[in-house]
């Protein structure tokens, strides 16, 4: 079957299951776009077709749009082998460029005061350590060094690994969170559970280790939910989707009247960095970019703020 075959490419390449999911969803779409044609016999004419479609008819946003046709150029190219330089005159839709949402420092202030619990402890650690919401909650125990307040980010962003600050602000309540975590685990193995997923082929190489301690989610669910990949029985981390719930009560409770999210509070942390004087290479490796450039944009953020230019109203 296609889709079947489309996942197991994805596999191969150890994308995400966000991704995979991404993929055959508009996969699917496409597929229904084109009354059920497979793709083969639609060919790669198609694929402008149905991205005309979206911008003009369903007007999505340019970054949707190049979603989709990153996972058709992913289906035409690496699961049906069709000839590459087909493909290379697809037009990429132009993402426009704009300034991150920023919030001030005694925003952050006021953001924080209106969290509490799990949740207090995860935006302070997007903020304080500059993390992506991914990143943090696929954090293990094992990720976090007390002795040097470094957090190791494992597989981030371009599947590359880095350190980044440990906030001492919230190094007690890690401690009790870890010491909650080793419960949970703890009741799971007396229930036949706790069989932890492990990356790539890390659960052959060590068999035992998906039982250890050391590889447990620092921010486990609540419920134990079936693996889609394995169809295993296992406890996974916490939801993204409720982070950004708690995140926005929290900035209307602040009256933080900025559209904030979970990675606001990444670009707040680059932002008050450079503000304290830190260079953009540092940054850059907090952050994790690949590039410099992608760093840049928080000084134009600096720049373009008045932070260092005076009004003439106020002169």
């Amino acid at each position: 079957m296609l889709l079947d075959d489309v996942r197991n490419e994805i596999r191969v390449r150890h994308y995400s299951i966000r991704t995979e999911k991404s993929y055959l969803n508009w996969i699917k779409r496409y597929i229904f776009f084109h009354q059920k044609k497979h793709p083969v016999k639609v060919g790669t004419k198609g694929i402008s077709l149905f991205i005309n479609h979206l911008a003009n008819q369903d007007r999505v946003a340019s970054s949707t749009q190049n979603q989709a046709l990153c996972a058709l150029v992913f289906l035409y190219r690496e699961v049906l082998k069709i000839n590459t330089e087909k493909l290379d005159d697809i037009i990429w839709s132009k993402t426009p460029k704009k300034l991150p949402t920023v919030l001030s420092k005694y925003e952050v202030s006021n953001l924080l005061k209106n969290m509490d619990g799990i949740y207090w402890l995860i935006a302070n650690l997007l903020y304080g350590s500059g993390l992506r919401v991914m990143e943090c909650l696929r954090l293990r125990i094992q990720d976090i060094d007390f002795g040097n307040n470094l957090i190791l980010v494992r597989n981030g962003k371009g599947a590359k690994d880095r350190r980044t600050l440990l906030p001492k602000l919230i190094i007690s309540r890690l401690e009790t969170q870890i010491s909650v975590v080793k419960q949970i685990h703890e009741d799971d193995l007396k229930q036949g559970y706790g069989r932890i997923y492990l990356p790539y082929a890390l659960s052959k190489k060590y068999p035992n280790a998906y039982k250890e301690f050391k590889w447990q989610y620092l921010f486990p669910s609540r419920n134990i939910s079936q693996d889609p990949k394995t169809n295993i029985l296992r406890r996974h981390h916490l939801s993204h989707d409720a982070i950004q719930r708690k995140i926005k009560i929290a900035s209307q409770k602040a009256h933080i009247h900025k559209k904030t999210s979970c990675h606001t509070l990444r670009h707040s942390f680059a932002t008050h960095i450079l503000e304290n004087g830190y260079d953009i290479r540092t940054v850059q490796e907090l952050l994790g970019h690949q590039d410099v450039s992608t760093t840049m944009i928080y000084t134009h953020v600096l720049n373009k703020g008045g932070m260092y230019i005076r009004s003439p109203a106020d002169l």
